[in-house]
């Protein structure tokens, strides 16, 4: 098996992939002019005879198409090569380091807000965008001397943030902004040849300057301190770099959209075939990136009339593109960066004597209170009075019930993941366990008719075993290192992403609603679905407690847990399980995004609940406290718009996450 890939190289393979994409190309040729000879193709296409709708589709819309795929995906084979050389990082790509999400984001706000700019060229709009979520990128991991683990962990998670605000930006403006959001899905189609007029100089000319580049550039290989002893200036080297490969990244976005993992694949594969040089990547890169490309789309051109809906290029190279990433995790070393233990984190000395449980469950029921009762109206902020209780009855408690539930069920997950992985930083939105949760959900509610709420809690349970049984196989090898664990559990929630913008994308009626939840919005909450969340959680944050003897003795170590007496592999196995039912009936509610589960445990572990019983019930009470508030606020700060109480609850959560990996 090994010898056979060894005798391949990126010659072979690209011709091997060249000729699949000819056979692709001819069945949907065959498709388009059914009644011509495939003899008689070539004087038929070159006849241009404005008679035929057939032949005038094939000549402005067919071919424009395979053009802008060949051209779209070199430019961003360029480009993540690029990204890797420069940074010295194999995972480095324009999708894992957010600049494709940035570049999407800047467009849908100056279609709103700025639609002039998009009439100066939406590349610069583009642009701008990837460069500012780059330069957030190296704000956050320049601490650790950008090395790959924390750039990668910060790009993804600029990737959920960006996403997340581009789909609140959707909920807000549906029509405004569904026809940009079919295009930034990735889709290649064309109605003229304008597209690949535009793209075409632009990668020549990114093509030339890249070709400069590469001496300088191939220094990088001896190492940082190697090149700057010869005279190299790595802040420099590394702005030019970077920047064309953002430049190039914005003009592709500009011109098709996001088109995932292209450039993340190509410079990967073609280094495995036996491409080592820079000057070798960055010719066969460009070109297994255009093929990789090509393939895919006439692959979904073929295959248009039997798939259920219209499935954009982009989202498929998204999805083909995550299992690329989770086996290139294995690859990458480790540099610095360690994700601290559990063992060492601070406790909050200085508060654990002043505050007790009982204060924390008092300030739920206050956090509950004044969301029942006080809000923003038309005539400013207002106590609700008691003849208006059959209305908060029926409008705001159930949001509010479900969102403390949620909160309760999300921290509870969050502090057994905690403890179970001895790792400060994970949880279920952290570790992919909401993600896989999430997709799991969708698929059966877009797939099953009439689906109940008991039928979608075995799916997401389903769905969220499975995907901890992922998480623990890939990780198996390392020995479940921390970093390596939240690395592979941001690239399987990357998974979700191009699920989340086919669903924007593609017109479903049950889209929006799907959207609403996605973002943790509360809004299509009843008070009989409320209800069992909360008595789910209350129960839960009763019994788990008792568990205490695993949750104190397992952040030991396997080894010093079994010396105690633990069944450590029987331990493990019914905490996670237990993971994976808290968070299916929390993502029910609240979607995948909110953080809650990283959050709560660390603000107990602050207010000095270290020990285990304490810590599980403190974060439970911080939970509801925290997604309570959210709701809160999502429902008051843009009044009378609302943000979904999970996207604010993600806004807090996830720049918590941030802050901590800056101090790795």
């Amino acid at each position: 098996m090994t010898t056979a890939v060894l005798r391949w190289t990126p010659g072979r393979a690209c011709g091997l992939l060249a000729l699949a994409c000819l056979v692709l190309a001819c069945f949907s040729l065959a498709h388009q002019l059914p009644s011509v000879s495939p003899m008689a193709w070539p004087a038929t296409l070159l006849s241009n005879s404005a008679d035929s709708i057939r032949l005038t589709l094939i000549h402005y819309s067919w071919l424009p198409r395979l053009s802008i795929a060949l051209l779209a995906g070199a430019a961003l084979g360029l480009a993540g090569t690029l990204m890797q050389q420069t940074l010295r990082n194999p995972l480095a790509s324009p999708t894992t380091l957010g600049v494709a999400s940035g570049a999407q984001l800047a467009m849908l706000l100056a279609t709103l807000y700025a639609p002039g700019l998009m009439a100066l060229g939406s590349q610069w709009v583009a642009m701008a965008g990837g460069g500012l979520a780059l330069l957030l990128v190296f704000a956050l991991s320049w601490r650790s001397g950008l090395a790959p683990l924390v750039v990668v962990l910060a790009g993804l998670v600029i990737n959920l943030y960006l996403g997340a605000l581009s789909t609140t930006l959707v909920l807000f403006h549906p029509d405004a902004l569904q026809g940009v959001m079919v295009w930034a899905a990735g889709s290649l189609s064309q109605n003229d040849w304008d597209g690949v007029i535009g793209l075409l100089p632009e990668l020549v000319v990114s093509g030339l300057l890249a070709a400069m580049l590469v001496r300088p550039l191939a220094v990088l290989d001896v190492g940082a301190t190697q090149a700057q002893s010869l005279g190299v200036s790595l802040r420099k080297l590394r702005f030019f770099g970077l920047g064309l490969a953002v430049f190039i990244t914005g003009c592709v976005v500009g011109t098709v959209g996001i088109i995932g993992f292209v450039g993340l694949a190509a410079p990967a594969i073609v280094r495995l075939l036996g491409a080592r040089t820079l000057g070798q990547r960055l010719f066969w890169a460009p070109v297994l990136g255009a093929l990789l490309l090509l393939a895919t789309d006439l692959l979904l051109l073929n295959l248009a009339e039997t798939l259920p809906t219209l499935i954009p290029t982009g989202a498929m190279t998204g999805a083909l593109g995550a299992p690329i990433l989770l086996w290139l995790i294995r690859r990458l070393t480790h540099g610095t960066g360690r994700v601290p233990s559990t063992e060492k984190q601070s406790v909050g000395a200085g508060l654990g004597g002043r505050v007790r449980l009982w204060h924390v469950g008092v300030l739920l029921v206050l956090a509950t209170i004044m969301a029942l009762v006080l809000n923003r109206g038309v005539d400013g902020w207002q106590l609700a009075a008691w003849a208006q209780w059959d209305a908060i009855q029926q409008w705001r408690l159930p949001r509010v019930l479900a969102a403390a539930g949620a909160g309760t069920l999300l921290a509870l997950a969050g502090t057994l993941v905690q403890r179970v992985s001895a790792n400060p930083m994970a949880s279920p939105e952290v570790l992919g366990i909401s993600g896989g949760t999430a997709i799991g959900l969708i698929v059966v509610i877009m797939t099953v008719p009439g689906v109940g709420m008991p039928t979608l809690v075995v799916a997401g349970f389903l769905s969220a075993l499975a995907t901890l049984a992922v998480l623990l196989f890939l990780n198996r090898r390392s020995g479940f290192q921390p970093d390596r664990m939240l690395l592979t559990g941001i690239a399987i929630t990357a998974l979700f992403e191009p699920l989340r913008t086919l669903i924007l994308a593609n017109g479903d009626p049950r889209g929006q609603q799907l959207t609403a939840w996605m973002s943790g919005s509360t809004y299509y909450v009843t008070l009989s679905g409320a209800i069992p969340v909360v008595i789910l959680a209350i129960v839960m944050a009763l019994i788990l407690p008792h568990l205490r003897r695993w949750l104190e003795l397992l952040p030991l170590g396997a080894t010093s847990a079994r010396a105690l007496g633990v069944n450590v592999d029987r331990a493990r196995l019914a905490l996670l399980g237990l993971v994976a039912f808290l968070t299916a009936c929390a993502t029910l509610i609240v979607g995948p995004l909110s953080f809650v589960g990283l959050l709560a445990p660390h603000l107990a572990r602050l207010l000095g609940f270290a020990r285990a019983r304490e810590q599980v019930i403190g974060a439970a009470l911080l939970g509801g406290v925290l997604m309570v508030g959210a709701d809160w606020l999502g429902r008051q700060v843009l009044f009378p718009e609302e943000l979904p109480a999970g996207l604010v609850s993600a806004l807090i959560g996830g720049g918590f996450f941030l802050w901590r990996l800056r101090k790795l």
